[in-house]
């Protein structure tokens, strides 16, 4: 009997990924080669300083994540108390909340006529209230954290309760005290997750756009930002390309070196 060749199998995939995927992304490219395009963005001050504030935004937001979703999860994972089942579970739905959520709920709280500042002013008589950090990049910063957290949690969860409990015992008998026992016991079974949601909390970061324009920072410009600005603001598509092409290499670099350190760690 005749056998279709297993090549053939992947012939609908890869055609479908070359028409939504592959030929748009080219598009952009051929678009970033127009003559001069860029010469103009690389040596321009507004793409050095996107540049700069994207990275140590992402890099700021995945430190603070990896901590503050390791005790949390820690706490959740080790730490009885009631409702914490549904607390892990509410993580899994949190997930699923579309970015400018999160920074509209803490312009609520936090925004220039937010419940901080009405409570500040209703207190103490003044005119306004301190709270004015969201539209600086500390609010992004704070923003980006608040969303992206789950995402490292998540996976440490689902490691934590894999983790013999039985190693936490002997060591606790053993007199180990509960800081000896997490750097000893559970951070490294931690690792591999660790590094699974810091990549991709870093990854998601470098593109983030809703959050960076709904918080109103109007000086804090990302390079996502860049290309919203140079391609719908300017009507400057060759720019706008060019900043993608930068955005996507440097997504694509970080997925590279996330997938090296995985291997390494056992992830």
């Amino acid at each position: 009997m005749w056998r279709v060749p297993a090549w053939v199998w992947a012939v609908p995939p890869v055609g479908v990924l070359a028409v939504v995927f592959l030929y748009p992304l080219l598009l952009v490219v051929d678009e970033s080669l127009l003559p001069g395009a860029w010469g103009g963005v690389l040596g321009s001050e507004a793409f050095r300083d996107a540049l700069v504030t994207t990275v140590w935004l992402a890099v700021g937001a995945t430190v603070g994540c990896l901590v503050l979703g390791f005790l949390l999860a820690l706490v959740i994972a080790f730490v009885p108390f009631p409702g914490a089942r549904a607390v892990a579970r509410f993580v899994d739905v949190f997930l699923s909340f579309p970015s400018f959520l999160i920074t509209l709920a803490l312009l609520f709280v936090y925004g220039t006529v937010g419940m901080a500042n009405g409570l500040w002013t209703d207190a103490t008589g003044a005119a306004e209230g301190p709270f004015r950090f969201l539209t600086t990049p500390w609010g992004v910063l704070l923003a980006e954290i608040t969303y992206f957290t789950p995402f490292v949690m998540r996976p440490l969860l689902a490691a934590f309760s894999q983790l013999d409990t039985a190693q936490i015992e002997v060591a606790s008998s053993l007199g180990a005290r509960p800081a000896r026992i997490v750097r000893r016991v559970i951070l490294p079974e931690a690792l591999p997750a660790l590094a699974a949601g810091g990549s991709l909390v870093l990854v998601m970061c470098l593109n983030e756009f809703g959050i960076v324009l709904f918080t109103g920072a109007k000086g804090v410009t990302t390079l996502p930002m860049l290309v919203y600005s140079k391609a719908i603001l300017e009507s400057d598509y060759a720019a706008a390309c060019v900043v993608a092409v930068v955005n996507v290499a440097l997504s694509v670099g970080l997925y590279s070196l996330y997938r090296m350190v995985s291997r390494r760690v056992g992830a």
